[in-house]
């Protein structure tokens, strides 16, 4: 049986559905605000082809917690300010971060 907060999280009685989306967050520079990137294939109504649709929701991140490339489940919510009407509902993989070993341009190593 699940808790009543939970039950508050998922269905939201009184409120209605609220709309859940995966993408990645692209930008972490605002203060408590990330931006995330979804990206969708649709089919071309006319010539059938898949085409690559891109959008950039702004999201609330209260602990400044995500950063550039993680993946992150949005959810619908209030609406903070003028952009911002997405909150993080949670994290579903972190970004790997790569070794910097590489050497500087110009210089060369034997």
């Amino acid at each position: 049986m699940p808790t009543e907060a939970q039950t508050n999280e998922q269905t939201a009685p009184g409120r209605g559905s609220r709309r859940t989306i995966i993408g990645t967050v692209s930008s972490d520079k605002m203060d408590k605000t990330v931006v995330v990137t979804v990206i969708r294939r649709v089919r071309d109504r006319r010539f059938h082809k898949f085409v690559t649709r891109r959008v950039k929701y702004k999201a609330h991140d209260e602990n400044n917690a995500a950063k550039p490339g993680d993946v992150v489940e949005i959810i619908e919510a209030r609406p903070m300010s003028r952009t911002k009407r997405w909150r993080i509902l949670r994290t579903l993989s972190h970004n790997a971060e790569l070794p910097t070993t590489a050497a500087e341009p110009g210089t060369e190593q034997e």
